[in-house]
């Protein structure tokens, strides 16, 4: 929206103070509660005309419109009518645009947060139907975008600088699933689209986001063999949820935890040093202690590097809410038990890279004279000094932490023997 804005005459100021309009981008996946906190916040702080945007329901629409009538409104589907929208908000008009419909939206002008990092959407929508879930309420069935339009995106942002394209969409891995009676595109998939992306020329990496365990299973041996470029972050982000069948079935997941299991286990056969990512939901409705203890029994059993947590909230509108709740005591003190067993596994894992020598793509500014990068298993590593966005340097891990690794620039052009024990050791 801020590089269609920019390309329209208008001009993007960082200070709100100054802006004559604010537009709020809200995310309503939890509900509504907190799209309304941060109007109201909004509201009384600044004095400029506000546009909401984002996930916006009905139920989202009459929420905000009751506490704010001269709010305008656009969604998602939409964002292409932005210029429009902000012309007639200046002129004091009330607007929404809140209908459904196909736009692609890639390839459109594009202000980067980040000037090296280009997140390239392979589609909108997803093909589950999870009954905690309101993404499919909003954004409908999957819609890929064509091989063609994402290379086009993938190139313009490198020879713009970019050095890290992060595939993203509800679900990464349902690309291609709506093209079934396309013949012109049937048979492309997402392992297909990497292929394609990494045929790119130029000095860049790519991170795939977030697969869900059904399609990683279906062309499992298609995703290892694409993983196998330089060119893509040995990273996979594999949402497992629970590790109860029990409460899979519940959630309307589509894939079991033997399924889950496999994909992991495999993957880390051929690639031991991959950073493996997974989402846990405490506290579904139903999930009784035996379940949730199951799910702690996995994520020992699979050492996962990173799980996103969460407890259940029921979002409007979906099965689950209607669905008796666990008592909010039971699902915090699981909550607690599952950061606890997290935090312990990510600590060991981290650690086996003490001693590592390799390069990392230096993408964020740290705290205190540091910079974060990343090395090929798209591990965070803090450096001290100062470098150039997009800098490729080779760095010793010192120390490891929970969460990151931390290391100092090393002069050493070869694996040490110590980096050479290391890397048997992950493979053990």
């Amino acid at each position: 929206m801020a590089g269609l804005l920019e390309t329209a005459g208008y001009e993007i100021t960082k200070d709100p103070y100054a802006a004559d309009i604010i537009i709020l981008n809200l995310c309503t996946v939890k509900g509504d509660h907190q799209a309304l906190s941060t109007l109201k916040e909004t509201t009384k702080q600044y004095t400029a005309k506000l546009i909401a945007a984002g996930c916006i329901l009905e139920s989202t629409k009459k929420t905000l419109r009751e506490y704010n009538p001269s709010l305008s409104l656009l969604n998602t589907d939409n964002i292409h009518k932005i210029v429009e929208i902000v012309e007639a908000v200046i002129e004091g008009d009330v607007v929404e645009s809140l209908e459904k419909n196909k736009t692609v939206k890639i390839n459109l002008p594009k202000i980067r947060i980040n000037p090296i990092i280009n997140i390239v959407p392979v589609g909108n929508g997803c093909t589950s139907a999870c009954t905690y879930c309101s993404v499919k309420l909003i954004k409908g069935y999957m819609q890929s975008y064509s091989v063609e339009q994402i290379v086009e995106e993938v190139k313009r942002s490198i020879a713009e600088g970019a050095k890290e394209i992060y595939l993203t969409g509800q679900d990464t891995g349902a690309y291609g699933l709506d093209w079934k009676k396309d013949l012109q595109n049937k048979g492309i998939e997402l392992p297909e689209l990497i292929d394609a992306l990494t045929r790119i020329s130029g000095d860049f990496m790519i991170r795939v986001g977030m697969t869900s365990p059904n399609h990683v299973y279906r062309h499992l041996k298609k995703l290892m063999a694409a993983y196998q470029h330089p060119k893509v972050y040995k990273f996979l982000h594999i949402p497992i949820q629970s590790g109860s069948n029990k409460v899979l079935r519940d959630m309307k997941r589509p894939y079991t935890v033997e399924q889950y299991k496999e994909c992991i286990e495999r993957f880390k056969r051929l690639y031991p040093e991959i950073t493996i990512a997974t989402d846990i939901i405490v506290g579904f409705p139903g999930e009784t202690e035996a379940e949730f203890q199951e799910t702690i029994q996995l994520l020992e059993q699979t050492v996962p590097d990173v799980v996103n947590r969460s407890r259940f909230a029921p979002r409007p509108g979906t099965k689950a809410a209607a669905m008796k709740q666990v008592a909010t005591n039971v699902a915090k003190e699981r909550s607690k038990l599952l950061m606890d067993v997290v935090e312990k596994i990510s600590k060991e894992r981290n650690a086996l890279w003490k001693g590592w020598i390799g390069k990392i793509i230096i993408d964020e500014y740290g705290k205190n004279n540091t910079m974060i990068g990343r090395n090929y298993a798209y591990k965070q590593v803090i450096v001290n000094g100062k470098y150039p966005l997009g800098e490729e340097v080779e760095v010793t891990i010192e120390e490891t932490a929970t969460y990151d690794l931390r290391a100092f620039e090393s002069k050493e052009q070869n694996i040490s023997e110590q980096n050479q024990e290391l890397l048997i050791q992950i493979r053990v």
